[in-house]
Parts: structure tokens; sequence; C-alpha cells
């Protein structure tokens, strides 16, 4: 095999390793009892292939758990969700949490404030709004880590 080959197998077979490794970590959910996007989203996640516990708490302690954490009022959701040492907030695709297991930023987590319509766990038929996942700073800045279009 030449070195080109050898070197396009090993990413591949790198790359395949990583994916498979993220896919199988669990995920603690933190949500309120009898939220339907919560147990959608936790849903998503299984069917993605992460091992989830949720536990459910009174909407008080949730939002101490969010603000102890660094994220702001106005950056939160319905559940928070932590994963191999990051936070997750709210309705955050597979595909970015991913990447964030991948490229492991010095960062607190994820966040999609609010609860936009077509996100994981939000989805109503056709219909979607554009939102932003936002990468949380240990400092407490954020900067946009994906963005998503309201689909037309």
């Amino acid at each position: 095999m030449n070195r080109t080959k050898l070197r396009i197998t090993l990413t591949l077979a790198g790359t395949l390793l990583a994916t498979a490794s993220v896919a199988g970590e669990t995920v603690s959910v933190f949500k309120t009892s009898g939220c339907g996007c919560c147990l959608a989203w936790v849903k998503y996640l299984e069917k993605a292939g992460y091992a989830v516990t949720a536990k459910n708490l009174a909407m008080g302690d949730l939002m101490q758990m969010k603000l102890k954490a660094g994220f702001k009022v106005d950056q939160t959701s319905c559940h928070t969700a932590k994963i191999a040492g990051y936070v997750v907030e709210g309705h955050v695709s597979v595909r970015e949490i991913e990447r964030l297991l991948r490229e492991r930023p010095d960062a607190v987590g994820l966040t999609v404030p609010s609860m936009p319509l077509g996100s994981p766990g939000m989805e109503v038929g056709g219909d979607s709004e554009a939102y932003n996942v936002l990468l949380l700073r240990r400092d407490g800045t954020t900067e946009v880590f994906a963005s998503y279009l309201k689909a037309s």
C-alpha cells in the first residue's frame, strides 16, 4: 500500500473510532417531569446511540443548576444535560454534541437558548425557525458554534 492510501486509511479509521466513542458516551439529562419536548430530545439522543439517564427536578432546582454551570437566564432552555465534562443546554443536535466532544474546546458547553421550532425534540410538522447553537466559554462569553436556517 502506498503512503497516500495508508494515510487516508488511517485517517478514516481514526474518524470512525472517534465517532464510535462519542456515540457511546453517557448523557445525564436533568428536566422537569412531564415535559414532552425533553422526552423527545432524550429519545433523539438514544436513537443516535447515546446511553441516557434522565432525572426530574423541581423547576427552581433545575434553574439553579443552569445558573451554577455558568448560563445566564436568557441562555437557558427546558432541560440541561451533562456529558464528558460539558454541559449541554436545550435542544442541541447530535452533530454539534459530537463536534464538541471531538474538538474538546476549553468551555462550559453548548446551549440552544429557548426552544426553537424544528430543533431536535421540537419538531412540529415541517416547520422550523432559524437558531444558533452557542458555545459558552468559561469566562462567560459566547460564540456561535453552529447556525441553523429556517426551513422554507
